[in-house]
C-alpha cells in the first residue's frame, strides 16, 4: 500500500511490488494507492468514508486473509530445490571417507 501526496503513484507502487517479490516476499494480488492523500484525512487523522476508503479495508482485508494462509509455513514457502541440492562433488566430500 501506498499514500502519495501527488496523482501518479501507481509506478512507484509497482516497483516496490516487483522489489517485494525478489526479496521473496509475499506480495498480495490486490494493491491500492490513495492519490492527493492529503484531502483524504479529516481534523482527526482518520480517513473519510470514501472509494480510497474501501479500497484500503479490501486490501487489509486481503492482507489479512494471505497472513492467515502462509502464517507458520514459511520454512516450506522458501524451500528452494536449487539451494538445497548438493554438486556431485560436494557429495562425494561429504561421504567419502579419506582413511579407514
Amino acid at each position: 500500500m501506498q499514500v502519495s501526496g501527488g496523482s501518479q503513484s501507481f509506478n512507484a507502487l509497482n516497483q516496490m511490488r516487483i522489489l517485494g517479490r525478489w526479496m521473496r516476499m509475499i506480495t498480495i494480488p490486490n494493491q491500492s494507492s490513495v492519490a492527493k492523500a492529503f484531502l483524504e484525512f479529516d481534523e482527526n487523522g482518520r480517513m473519510k468514508p470514501s472509494a480510497y476508503y474501501d479500497r484500503i479495508v479490501d486490501v487489509m482485508e486481503e492482507l489479512m486473509k494471505f497472513t492467515l494462509l502462509t502464517r507458520g509455513n514459511a520454512e516450506y514457502l522458501v524451500d528452494r530445490y536449487s539451494e538445497r541440492k548438493e554438486s556431485a562433488a560436494d557429495l562425494s566430500a561429504r561421504v567419502n571417507q579419506k582413511s579407514i
